[in-house]
């Protein structure tokens, strides 16, 4: 999370999967606190430095939490084995766009040729968004997703917030950072307060995870400058495309 503003819940999910061997169910409360705590840390410090778009995160957020208890919902309802292969289908898609992504930029292809200007224009005389029904759409509906798969699968929603900010506004890539780290804050806090009140969450798994979280995610900040770039995003897409296999397999299997 601090060198991309997403990777929490695809890395931690599959993690407390495989060592913890904790179902799907129970391994996304877990990564949900993680996510919070640390998004919420790396989103006060983006706030600090004037990055975060804090009225487009709190907009995406409010509709992340209308759908994120749908999501709970559901996964508590749904056998671990079909989870499972869902959490995969969902890594495949993030690994093979990561890698295209990175592709593209180290040979200067432009993301979105012969497209009109995105919806969400930064009005840089005042320091702020200019919205517009278009606008508030977009964020709408990317917020609604994050927080639903947020919900179902414990990834935070940060693969669909970033790709969705670098699409529908012209931000800065460290303001789509902090930005969507605050919308996975709000939206994490509040599945986790939700998976509290059902009962389906161990704190003293989630109390020392979410530490290591925080810990990763400043040093992940740290070194951002020196870290970041095309080919560190590539050799991640390949590492959730395996981790994607081995799910995918797993729940094949029935494990």
């Amino acid at each position: 999370m601090g060198l991309t503003g997403a990777g929490g819940g695809i890395l931690s999910v599959p993690l407390l999967v495989f060592v913890l061997q904790l179902p799907v169910a129970e391994a996304a409360p877990v990564s949900l606190l993680a996510i919070a705590l640390a998004a919420g840390v790396g989103a006060l410090l983006g706030l600090k430095n004037k990055i975060l778009r804090y009225k487009a995160a709190g907009f995406m957020a409010i509709f992340g939490l209308l759908l994120s208890p749908i999501g709970i919902w559901l996964s508590q309802r749904l056998p671990n084995a079909p989870l499972l292969m869902l959490f995969s289908c969902t890594l495949f898609y993030i690994s093979i766009r990561l890698y295209r992504q990175a592709y593209k930029e180290i040979h200067g292809i432009p993301d979105f040729d012969g497209k009109p200007p995105p919806p969400c224009l930064f009005d840089t005389s005042r320091g702020k968004l200019t919205w517009n029904i278009p606008c508030a759409r977009a964020l709408m509906l990317s917020g609604g997703m994050a927080g639903f798969l947020s919900g179902l699968l414990g990834v935070g929603g940060g693969f669909v917030i970033v790709p969705s900010l670098k699409r529908y506004t012209d931000l800065p890539a460290h303001s789509i950072v902090a930005t969507s780290l605050g919308v996975l804050a709000i939206i994490a806090s509040g599945g986790t307060l939700f998976s509290a009140v059902t009962g389906m969450f161990n704190i003293w798994i989630a109390a020392p995870f979410s530490l290591g979280a925080l810990v990763g995610l400043l040093i992940g900040r740290a070194l951002s400058n020196k870290l970041s770039g095309p080919k560190l995003q590539q050799i991640f897409a390949l590492m959730t495309f395996g981790v994607a296999i081995s799910l995918f397999t797993k729940g094949v299997l029935g494990a």
